[in-house]
Formats: structure tokens, C-alpha cells, sequence
């Protein structure tokens, strides 16, 4: 079973990303990574295995520096144990990228009907699902409306966690029959799949319900 963590606040984020994949290690994953937004870019680190690792590659996160990111732990559903199939995934144009778990169940015909035109790296339902994001926002949308957008056309189970590079304040979060939580702090908030990813950083969670859409800064 998947897992997912996400930070925004006032300290380094990869490394209590890291910290909160640890704890959804009991799950069972094939693959690692996380987005981080450092040096004025969304930088993506992940790998295929255990989440030592991804650890290693990124020096227990210090290579990464910034105070925003996601992070994810996958099971296959679809295409193979491999470093391009693990999250998270890029949108087509690189601005966004996104982290899920559940499985979008029309994916196929989401590909053929909006995305005919684009290039994979992998074999997953959500690449297609950040590509969707992707495509509406190359129609002019904002990323709040392009993200609602793909809500009404995806079909399926998910918990979503979706970052900008062109905005490292904010973390759009959704869920439909999969588990997500917000995690409250003083001056940073937080997203996980399960409680446990995020008991040491905070004690205050919120449940986020089925066909709901979260916008998450550091304050609010």
C-alpha cells in the first residue's frame, strides 16, 4: 500500500519528509522520492528499492534544501518496480508534479482523449493524472481550477498531492477512497496517508473527506 507525506512551513523539508516515509515503511513499496522545492526549483530525487537508498542519494535530504515537498512510497499497480515509475510525476510541461495513491480507473481513456499528443517516462495511471493537470493549465487555467478540472474526469480512488514550480507557498491536496490526513502545526502544516508518518512533528490531525479538495500553506 502506498504512502504519502507532504511538508510546508519554516524548516528543511526532505529530511522530515524522509523521516515521515520511514514510518509507512510497514506498508510494503518498491520505490521512493520525493519533490522539494530548493534553489528556486521543484527538484525531484527518487529511486527504486528501499528508502535507505533514496536516503543516500540525497545525503539524509541535506542535498535538499528547501521548506516545501512531497514525498511518496509506491506498490506497483501499474508498470514495474522502476525508478521511472516511481513518484512523483512531472506534468508535460515540468511546472507541476504529484504524488498518489488508490488507482485512476480511466486512465487509458483519459490518455487517448487529452493527452494523445504527449511523452511518457513511465507506465503509471498517475503520470497521466499530473499530465491532465498539466494539459489544463496549458489552456490558460489556474492550477486550483486545472486541478478541479481533472477531479470531474478522473474515476477512481485517490489521494492526491499536487506542487507547483512556480509556486513554492501552496500544496494542493485531494482525496476519494484513500486515506488522507492534514497534519496542523504553529507556522507549517502538513498531508500524510496515516497518522504515524507525522507523530512527531504534530498531534493535531484533520480528516480530509471523499471529493474534497485542500489548499495548503504554511499558515493556513
Amino acid at each position: 500500500m502506498c504512502g504519502i507525506v507532504g511538508y510546508i512551513g519554516k524548516n528543511q523539508a526532505a529530511p522530515i519528509l524522509l523521516e515521515g516515509l520511514s514510518k509507512l515503511e510497514y506498508r510494503g513499496y518498491d520505490s521512493a522520492g520525493i519533490a522539494v522545492y530548493n534553489n528556486n526549483e521543484l527538484e525531484v530525487a527518487k529511486s527504486k528499492g528501499k528508502l535507505a537508498v533514496l536516503s543516500e542519494k540525497i545525503d539524509g535530504g541535506k542535498k535538499l534544501g528547501g521548506n516545501m515537498g512531497i514525498g511518496h512510497t509506491r506498490w506497483a499497480t501499474h508498470g514495474q518496480a522502476t525508478e521511472a515509475n516511481a513518484h512523483p510525476h512531472t506534468s508535460a510541461n515540468g511546472r507541476l508534479i504529484l504524488v498518489h495513491n488508490g488507482v485512476i480507473e480511466n486512465y487509458l481513456q483519459i490518455k487517448d482523449e487529452y493527452l494523445s499528443g504527449d511523452t511518457f517516462k513511465g507506465e503509471t495511471d498517475t503520470e497521466i493524472a499530473v499530465h491532465l493537470i498539466g494539459h489544463f493549465v496549458d489552456e490558460g487555467n489556474s492550477v486550483l481550477d486545472a486541478f478541479k478540472k481533472a477531479l470531474h474526469i478522473i474515476q477512481g480512488s485517490y489521494a492526491f498531492a499536487l506542487v507547483d514550480s512556480e509556486n513554492p507557498d501552496t500544496i494542493y491536496v485531494a482525496k476519494n477512497k484513500s486515506p488522507l490526513l492534514i497534519g496542523i502545526g504553529n507556522g507549517y502544516n502538513m498531508v500524510c496517508s496515516d497518522a504515524m508518518a507525522m507523530i512527531r512533528e504534530t498531534s493535531e490531525f484533520m480528516e480530509i473527506h471523499d471529493k474534497e479538495l485542500v489548499v495548503l500553506t504554511k499558515d493556513s
